[in-house]
């Protein structure tokens, strides 16, 4: 009787609809990327920041994966729809299939998004630990994500699809430009998506962009520029997100040490050396691996920070507390790297003032770098427009502004960052 009304309820599920800041009422059009949603895979989404510590310069960042991949998964249906009035032949399996995709493609995301994409393991990505959560939900749909998967791992045929969901113009960027905008109060990142996936064309298994649209495409590299520098590189998001990756070091050594307060999810990644993709198969560890991560989210951590402000680790303390209590060391910024005598004096001055060893003085004084290039093309993954001649062009070659061209520059910037109160001239 039970099994009769879990079927009873699949097949009676109905179409869902999700009231969305950026695009009003969107549509869940599949059955199947609804019981996805509902999936407690899927679930921890809600509870993993967008934007790891922005919110502590736009305390409005606070919104989450979960919304952002909705969104994605939106614009990815606009998309397909679009095409498809063009006269593609794009059947609704594959709609289904790159939208499974889009709305998976987050998933291998941990605490805070990328702040501590590699604070618990070594040499793996989130791309890969998204496909093995795929891979882990298409177990228990019977095999159903088979094409999403294939769509995302650019396997099948129509590569097309692959590039929306992974791609220089991919429906992931052109949501969380506009979500991340929206959220932040940062005005110049608002593009005119609408506009770009009505331009959109297939040319030869490629996306393309109508002549029409190069406006919109320009605006769209510009917007994603100024965003790197006024949002995701803001100097203090990078401090701050610096300062939380250093706390979770030191409270690895402390554990390792000592032993340390974590919640149970946290404390094995603290136990466990997950250093290779193949730790996230379930006959690898026990409880496994992907079963843990699934349940490590932002609260694991900001649960153990408050508590590891009364660690006996002055060190630990001290960052931690920093973090809670947003009490931020200074970040200066340079275009080139900073002279080694002048940190040296730094650490110096740092490890008189707080009597610790030099061994420690890392914690408290690091040098990092950041980059940021707008629009990477290569030869199998750039914007291309279509001309009204039918030829086609890169959109760097085909805008007629300087800006585009100057975006293909990386602009590399040096951080060192130490305690306030350990100020050197």
């Amino acid at each position: 009787m039970q099994y009769v009304k879990q079927n009873h309820f699949l097949q009676m599920n109905k179409r869902k609809i999700i009231n969305d800041p950026l695009y009003g009422l969107i549509n869940i059009q599949s059955e199947l990327l609804f019981d996805i949603i509902e999936h407690a895979y899927f679930q921890k989404l809600r509870r993993i920041k967008q934007l790891g510590l922005t919110d502590f310069v736009y305390p409005g960042a606070t919104h989450t994966r979960f919304e952002h991949v909705l969104g994605a998964t939106f614009l990815m249906n606009s998309a397909l729809t679009e095409l498809k009035s063009k006269g593609h032949n794009i059947t609704d399996q594959e709609i289904e299939g790159a939208g499974i995709a889009i709305l998976l493609h987050d998933l291998g995301h941990g605490p805070f998004s990328h702040t501590l994409e590699h604070s618990f393991m070594r040499n793996i990505s989130h791309e890969e630990l998204s496909l093995k959560f795929m891979e882990a939900i298409n177990q228990d749909f019977g095999g159903k994500l088979e094409l999403g998967i294939e769509i995302f791992k650019n396997t099948y045929h129509k590569k097309y699809l692959h590039k929306l969901v992974s791609g220089q113009l991919d429906m992931d960027r052109l949501d969380y430009l506009q979500r991340d905008s929206f959220f932040t109060g940062v005005s110049e990142g608002v593009v005119g998506s609408e506009r770009i996936i009505k331009m959109l064309q297939i040319i030869d298994d490629n996306i393309v962009v109508e002549e029409k649209g190069i406006y919109s495409v320009e605006k769209f590299l510009i917007a994603r520029r100024l965003m790197y520098w006024q949002v995701y590189l803001h100097k203090t998001v990078v401090v701050a997100e610096q300062m939380l990756v250093k706390t979770i070091e030191r409270a690895k050594i402390v554990a390792k040490n000592n032993g340390i307060f974590a919640t149970p999810a946290l404390a094995y990644f603290f136990d466990n050396d997950i250093s290779d993709i193949s730790c996230f198969e379930s006959e690898k560890l026990l409880p496994s691996a992907i079963q843990t991560f699934s349940m490590l989210d932002d609260s694991d951590i900001i649960v153990s920070l408050k508590q590891w402000t009364e660690s006996e680790d002055k060190i630990l303390a001290f960052l931690s507390s920093s973090v809670i209590n947003r009490h931020l060391f200074r970040i200066e910024i340079s275009n080139k790297p900073f002279d080694e005598k002048r940190v040296r004096d730094i650490k110096i001055k740092v490890g008189e003032s707080f009597n610790i060893s030099e061994t420690d003085i890392d914690s408290l004084v690091f040098t990092d770098t950041v980059s940021n290039k707008a629009y990477n093309p290569s030869l199998n993954d750039r914007i291309n427009i279509l001309r009204k001649d039918n030829t086609i062009a890169d959109i760097a070659e085909a805008s007629d502004i300087s800006n585009v061209s100057a975006l293909l520059q990386n602009v590399e910037k040096y951080l060192l960052c130490y305690p306030k109160q350990c100020s050197v001239n």
